[in-house]
């Protein structure tokens, strides 16, 4: 238990893709998959439906409470680096409140935002010498990997769906919270939404150019990333366009054969 929560990280550090990094990932792919796969049942049945949503609800405030209370513990908690401003942070914490109340809105808002945010993160987690099977490797991957999940849920179960117009209505919230970030980072030393200064370890802005042109980079990339969430349903709702345009031809067709008898 105590190598499980010891402050000081462990002389293996974390590795980017090990079979931990890749097992960690392929439980959540897996939790996703079954959601879906599962989605009908889920939605007949009431105590499925409520239980999960408030289940996942759960995991998330315990995993933010459990990481702010071993910060605490372990004298590492500064204003600087420990308050939930990281985009992915801050959008496990909102999928809290999208779990209880269902707004459609904010689903909008964290299926872009979030589920960027938290793809990136589980893909190049920045944890350091936290290995498995400290805390913090555990909490990382439950925050971020439930907080995907719970935009799932509301897709798989209440049918939830983005629009195009909440697309650029994320792009630009984000947009705005990222200055302001970055404002504040300059003006305490901090590095939220690392604007300031890169991970240590890798990550995708080991691509983006140079300071502080990368922001200009990271930008295009959001945009991009945004716009292939919005893919899939882009391609749902040009199929049912076309399912209703074949409908209306067939009703026409209908029509035109009563009216010649």
């Amino acid at each position: 238990m105590g190598k499980f929560f010891q402050t000081k990280p462990y002389e293996t550090p974390f590795r980017l893709f090990s079979p931990e990094h890749l097992a960690a990932l392929a439980v959540i792919a897996l939790a996703a998959i079954l959601l879906f796969v599962f989605r009908k049942h889920i939605r007949r049945s009431a105590p499925w439906r409520n239980g999960l949503r408030y289940l996942l609800a759960a995991l998330l405030l315990l995993a933010e409470i459990s990481y702010q209370a071993w910060l605490i513990y372990s004298g590492k908690w500064s204003l600087r680096s420990s308050l939930p401003l990281e985009l992915s942070d801050l959008s496990a914490l909102l999928a809290i409140l999208l779990l209880i109340n269902g707004n459609r809105y904010l689903f909008s808002f964290l299926y872009f935002a979030g589920i960027g945010s938290s793809l990136q993160a589980l893909l190049t987690p920045d944890l350091s010498g936290y290995a498995f099977p400290h805390f913090l490797f555990i909490e990382f991957f439950t925050a971020h990997g439930g907080m995907i999940l719970a935009c799932l849920l509301m897709i798989a179960v209440e049918h939830y769906r983005p629009s195009f117009r909440s697309l650029w209505t994320t792009f630009l919230i984000v947009t705005a919270y990222g200055a302001g970030i970055f404002f504040l980072d300059r003006l305490t030393g901090a590095n939220y939404l690392y604007l300031v200064n890169r991970p240590k370890t890798s990550s995708v802005m080991d691509f983006l150019g140079p300071q502080p042109w990368h922001l200009l980079s990271l930008e295009a990339l959001m945009l991009l990333e945004f716009v292939l969430l919005y893919v899939p349903f882009a391609m749902i709702e040009r199929g049912d366009r076309e399912a209703d345009g074949r409908q209306a031809k067939t009703v026409k067709r209908k029509f035109h054969r009563r009216e010649k008898i």
